[in-house]
């Protein structure tokens, strides 16, 4: 994804006037064009910024980490938030825009659209199925890793993960904010004990 910043708005106006947003989504192509973000439109930057820097659907899953029905959950979740955003702000953040032009709303509903539903069709009902076939004996983590699709569905995980991520990116540019996805707080030195 590319970035370009191109000065802020006068008079105390925080975040990017314009960036160009740039980003593959697998299987469907890439959505990119300039973004001339208004007020509105970086407030709701911020609210699905914050969304996504907090779900597991933006952190990458070990192997051996998390459960995929948390993830698809996670991911679920995200329609809601963005739906909910787009109706608080409303037509502001979705304004006719010129060829090769972005808006929030456009990014927003394309990612939804084009990424995060067709994972959640394709997946939701096979990991259902297997989840029926669990006995009580078995307990639910066991049974899903011993699942044979289980990387296959990891995999298209991690790849609507990168697009999400760089959506995120493109929100924390046009919010105008720190990083709160890749920036760590050092560790501190444990105090000496004084006698």
């Amino acid at each position: 994804m590319g970035l370009r910043r191109r000065g802020r708005r006068g008079g105390g106006g925080f975040g990017p006037q314009e960036i160009t947003v740039k980003f593959a989504i697998p299987f469907v192509g890439e959505i990119s064009g300039v973004w001339e973000p208004v007020d509105s439109e970086r407030e709701a930057a911020w609210e699905l910024y914050v969304e996504l820097a907090t779900r597991i659907s933006v952190v990458e899953l070990g192997e051996d980490e998390g459960l995929l029905r948390e993830a698809l959950s996670s991911l679920y979740t995200v329609f809601g938030t963005t739906r909910e955003i787009l109706r608080r702000y409303g037509p502001a953040v979705a304004p006719r825009v010129a060829p090769g032009h972005v808006s929030f709303g456009v990014l927003a509903v394309n990612v939804l659209n084009l990424s995060i539903r067709p994972l959640l069709s394709k997946w939701h009902p096979l990991l259902t199925a297997h989840e029926a076939t669990r006995g009580d004996h078995i307990d639910p983590v066991s049974h899903e890793r011993r699942w044979a699709r289980t990387a296959e569905l990891r995999e298209e995980i991690n790849s609507v993960r990168r697009v999400l991520l760089s959506l995120a990116e493109s929100l924390n540019e046009v919010a105008g904010v720190g990083d709160l996805i890749t920036a760590r707080v050092p560790r501190q030195a444990p105090a000496a004990e004084t006698p």
